[in-house]
């Protein structure tokens, strides 16, 4: 039997499937406000370091870039420049939404989501827990990565999944405890030719 596992939230939202993040306003929330307390854990944080790197890996954290993350909360503002001096540009507002990071500065991360769209924002308002955003409306969950395998549910454009594993062509996904393989090219939040984990 076929589910159908639904946005209806975020339709309702905006209509159409998109409502990753909302233009700030001067009144947005600030970064002091979301981080205070919030202390330096070595590889996630820390000053960028004087020796020379690979420039396909972050300066701070040694990590590759770009890479994908998660929104840890449900607020995290986006910053023309990496501190807290610079203006929001963008709020996400989307618990678990993936983003990709495309550079590092000390606290600061810049990130982009699907469409593009970003900013810096401060590393304690990400995580490293990984999800992908289902870019095909009703895309095909499989037993298997199988195509001939059986559907075991349906996916509507803009859900939000849990990453479980992937393989070349293929990544299993949980969605509101339903559990998939969903094509690569009908998710965003994974590279191509990424194995996962």
């Amino acid at each position: 039997m076929k589910r159908h596992v639904f946005a209806a939230a975020l339709l309702a939202c905006m209509g159409f499937g998109w409502p990753l993040l909302v233009l700030a306003q001067d009144g947005a929330a600030t970064l002091e406000q979301q981080v205070e307390g919030a202390t330096d854990t070595g590889m996630n944080g820390g000053a960028s370091s004087s020796q020379p790197h690979d420039p396909g890996k972050g300066a701070v954290t040694n990590l590759p870039i770009p890479r994908f993350v998660t929104l840890k909360g449900n607020q995290g503002n986006a910053r023309r420049g990496p501190g807290l001096t610079h203006r929001i540009d963008w709020v996400f507002t989307r618990e678990g939404m993936p983003l990709k990071v495309t550079a590092e500065y000390e606290h600061w991360r810049r990130v982009e989501d699907v469409d593009g769209a970003g900013g810096w924002i401060h590393y304690t308002l990400l995580s490293g827990v990984r999800s992908v955003l289902v870019t095909q409306d009703m895309a095909q969950a499989f037993a298997n990565p199988d195509q001939k395998s059986d559907v075991v549910y349906q996916s509507e454009l803009g859900v939000v999944g849990k990453l479980l594993q992937c393989v070349p062509d293929w990544c299993r996904i949980s969605v509101e405890g339903e559990k998939g393989w969903i094509r690569k090219t009908a998710l965003w939040g994974v590279d191509p030719d990424e194995i996962y984990p």
